[in-house]
């Protein structure tokens, strides 16, 4: 009997003994998903597809997400582009849902080691909203530039739903984009062919493109919080009929880089004849920080830099609450049309403070109508300050390089208050002018300088 009991025991203790260890274990490794696809984008995505959180994948080819299917990227997810005419096309019916976080952005880049302009072409997205663009004889529809279309039709725009939802882009970085197609036919880092206002894009950076950082034709969309950082060519271009509200937008250029074609903050026409064409291009700014090339008066700027706006060819755009300073020429309000419709109220310019210009406003092709620009801006209803140099617009370190770099209004300045109410378009309203009120940060984590 007792030997019984002391076997008992034995395996009573051993028993016990196993369950403790099979408790203490380490528990089992996390395990990551993985792309059944592999990491690599090189042909069209017709049927839903997702790029996962912490990757990094390689783009070779002209990818179009098309037939309807959503293009989904996760938070973190990084995207290098092989040099040459390789560029994401979001065909119209198509979504893409590029939702990032301030902590881990989504990133498009250059796959070249020494990455640069124009590596790679950029992000196009082709909606179903109004434009006045015409294709084939075909009124409200546009082929984009850039030598995207082909005979499938992956590069047309347009449509009438200016309600149109293409998806997200939140907390989105493009660097390197604008690839060279033929001359006078780039595409941008970000172009935006008739997408309508259900699309979201918020927070994006666009950086060292070698076209324009931004540009939309037709559409609806409002963009906020967005930056085009050293791009080559116009920060802000809209076109043929684009109707949406861009707010707290910043635009910092590189003194010794523009383009043959003349480097603007904003370049603005109705269409490229200048017509009467419907929609009219009338979009809303609000709230932006254009920082020229010129920091002061010692500073040496690439010939090819024009003005902080060139509004033409029967453009309705309006600009409120903003800095625009350091470019040869501030405003140019270009053409009888163009003035015509600052006359009427179609074009507003309010609340602005524009300095350090070599010439704060010009004017061409208005002889004949007595127009006198300054005399307009200069009205105290309008609430516009014309200022000899860049330093006083008050802002902490708007020239400063890299992680010094710092928009914010330093104390007693002047962009801390004197905003104008808008009365138009979808603006926050604010009592600052620029893209950043004292304490903002929404600038800083997810973008780089």
């Amino acid at each position: 009997m007792r030997k019984v009991l002391l076997g008992l025991s034995f395996l009573a203790l051993t028993s016990t003994v196993f369950v403790s260890c099979k408790k203490d274990k380490d528990p089992d490794p996390v395990v990551t998903p993985e792309d059944q696809l592999g990491y690599e984008l090189k042909s069209d995505i017709t049927t839903n597809r997702t790029l996962l959180s912490g990757k990094t994948y390689t783009m070779t080819n002209m990818v179009y997400v098309k037939n309807g299917a959503t293009l989904t990227i996760e938070p973190g997810a990084i995207i290098k582009v092989a040099k040459g005419k390789n560029a994401l096309v979001v065909t119209r019916g198509a979504k893409i849902v590029a939702s990032g976080t301030a902590e881990n952005p989504i990133v498009f880049t250059s796959n070249e080691g020494t990455p640069s302009y124009g590596d790679w072409g950029g992000i196009v997205i082709l909606g179903k909203a109004t434009t006045n663009a015409s294709f084939n004889q075909k009124p409200g529809e546009g082929e984009i530039e850039g030598g995207v279309n082909n005979s499938a039709g992956d590069g047309l725009y347009g449509g009438t739903d200016d309600g149109d939802n293409s998806g997200v882009l939140k907390y989105v970085r493009i660097e390197y984009g604008g690839y060279a197609f033929q001359p006078d036919k780039e595409l941008n880092s970000l172009t935006l062919g008739a997408v309508g206002s259900g699309t979201q894009i918020d927070y994006v950076q666009c950086s060292y493109g070698l076209d324009d950082a931004f540009e939309m034709f037709g559409g609806t969309v409002n963009l906020k919080h967005i930056i085009a950082y050293k791009g080559l060519d116009d920060d802000f271009d809209c076109d043929n009929g684009y109707r949406g509200t861009v707010q707290f937008a910043i635009a910092v250029r590189d003194a010794n880089k523009a383009d043959i074609s003349g480097s603007n903050g904003f370049e603005q026409d109705n269409d490229a004849s200048g017509s009467t064409t419907t929609p009219i291009t009338a979009p809303v700014f609000a709230n932006v920080t254009l920082i020229g090339p010129k920091q002061d008066a010692n500073t040496t700027i690439h010939k090819d830099f024009k003005r902080a706006a060139h509004l033409r060819r029967n453009t309705r755009t309006s600009i409120f609450n903003s800095i625009l300073m350091g470019y040869p020429t501030g405003i140019l309000v270009d053409g009888s049309k163009a003035a015509q419709n600052l006359i009427d109220g179609q074009m507003e310019l309010k609340g602005l403070v524009i300095a350090g210009m070599g010439k704060s406003v010009d004017t061409a092709g208005t002889t004949s109508m007595g127009f006198n620009l300054t005399e307009r801006l200069t009205n105290a209803d309008w609430k516009n300050e014309i200022k000899s140099s860049t330093a006083d617009a008050g802002l902490t370190a708007a020239y400063g390089a890299g992680a010094s770099f710092d928009p914010t209004p330093a104390s007693g300045s002047i962009a801390t208050s004197g905003a104008v109410t808008v009365g138009k378009g979808s603006v926050t309203s604010v009592n600052y002018r620029g893209a950043v009120g004292a304490g903002d940060t929404w600038w800083k984590g997810w973008t780089k300088f």
